[in-house]
């Protein structure tokens, strides 16, 4: 929703993720504790969280926060029980996304990471153009491994999630990076947030699973991207067809598909032509 400059109404937004909370997915990425200057129209992100139905579900919830303002916010609210932190290894990307360098993003980050320690909330770091990036900052693979073992080591943060920001990874790349990562930190989750054309998600679902990843970020129709990316948005995963995909391939879910379809149902009042 970050990216539709209409307001949304919030109404439309606790019908839409109410929706979700039934399907069985493992976490909700429900709304954001940011700047309404920089995101207006996560502004009603409590208001939304206040009508949300959790009683029935087992999915958690996830925040977005940009700084520590952000996570003192959304570490009010106990229902909440992930945080999540863009941390671009681009300083290019940072400096766009969150205003920052990346050694004051670290900084932050730490900051983060102990409010969530303290009220007992995870944090999950979104690991911004962790498959290239157009800017023509330093990036390899070398330094995606190096910072995931910084943020590891330094702060111990147990969800890291390799976001494809740009929709530039190929399968070689996304194999290479998760087969490097997942056996060398094992008691580490690494996720794959993968951004795609329409052509192109079922060869990156196949190359991060076979590469061991088992936790994939998606959204209905791939609608959305990142507004700080670029101007043409590339789409985020269609949890629609990666579901497809999965049952296609004989890999367990513990999605109700019923509740999927009414929830793919419910999203064409959020995201209007």
């Amino acid at each position: 929703m970050q990216g539709i400059e209409t307001f949304i109404p919030t109404t439309t937004k606790i019908d839409y993720i109410n929706e979700l909370l039934k399907v069985g997915f493992d976490t909700i990425d429900f709304g954001s504790f940011v700047s309404p200057k920089a995101i207006p129209q996560l502004k009603d992100t409590a208001k939304v969280l206040d009508k949300l139905d959790i009683s029935k579900s087992h999915s958690k919830l996830l925040a977005i926060v940009a700084n520590e303002r952000g996570a003192k916010d959304a570490c009010e609210f106990e229902e909440i029980d992930c945080l999540g932190y863009p941390f671009s290894i681009s300083e290019t990307f940072q400096q766009r996304n969150t205003n920052a360098s990346i050694e004051d993003s670290l900084s932050r980050l730490e900051k983060i990471n102990d409010l969530a320690v303290k009220t007992g909330k995870s944090v999950v770091v979104y690991l911004s153009m962790g498959f290239g990036n157009p800017y023509g900052d330093p990036w390899g693979p070398e330094v995606v491994i190096d910072w995931t073992n910084k943020l590891v080591d330094r702060l111990g943060i147990q969800t890291v999630a390799l976001s494809d920001t740009v929709g530039v990874a190929e399968p070689g790349l996304i194999t290479s990076l998760f087969n490097a990562l997942i056996p060398e930190l094992p008691h580490v989750e690494i996720g794959a947030h993968l951004h795609t054309t329409p052509d192109t998600y079922a060869e990156k679902l196949k190359a991060a699973h076979d590469a061991g990843c088992r936790r994939f970020d998606s959204a209905i129709k791939g609608f959305g991207g990142c507004p700080m990316a670029k101007d043409d948005l590339v789409g985020n995963m269609p949890t629609e067809k990666m579901i497809a995909w999965f049952i296609e391939h004989n890999i367990a879910t513990k999605i109700n598909e019923t509740a999927l379809e009414k929830a793919v149902h419910q999203s064409t009042y959020v995201f209007k032509d």
